[in-house]
């Protein structure tokens, strides 16, 4: 995780270097609370969503065959192990789907640091700041 955090920090120092309009064109990458909804409900958003991803990618990954689960959650037992991609990309895509008018996602504590630490605004850090810690609690 810490390889992580350090090559956002490391790419989002780069894109301002070299792409300085865009950079601030688009707040450095950073996310934000939008207009309209309180740092409670952002924050809710971005735990709900990442446990959503955390226990998709879990139960897509669980060696164990356990009679009843869906498919996807035995792949890696039998031969469809092509498949174990697919309920993590779904769950992706609807937690974007979900929080993007919110939080404009950041299930990704080290996707997110790296605008915060550059970026550096008030709402980002605070954003930041429950992010990591669900994914310390997780």
């Amino acid at each position: 995780m810490v390889a992580q955090c350090l090559g956002a920090i490391c790419g989002v120092a780069l894109v301002k270097a070299f792409q300085g309009a865009y950079y601030l064109n688009y707040g450095g990458g950073a996310n934000k609370l939008s207009n309209g909804y309180t740092i409670s409900t952002g924050l809710a958003a971005e735990i709900i969503g990442t446990f959503v991803l955390v226990y998709t990618v879990f139960s897509a990954t669980d060696p164990k065959k356990v009679p009843g689960i869906p498919l996807f959650r035995t792949a890696l037992n039998n031969k469809m192990k092509v498949l174990t991609p697919l309920p993590i990309g779904f769950a992706v895509f609807m937690v974007h789907l979900a929080t993007i008018p919110i939080t404009e996602t950041g299930i990704n504590p080290a996707q997110s640091l790296g605008p915060a630490v550059i970026y550096n605004q008030r709402q980002t850090w605070s954003h930041h700041v429950c992010t990591i810690t669900l994914q310390l609690l997780l």
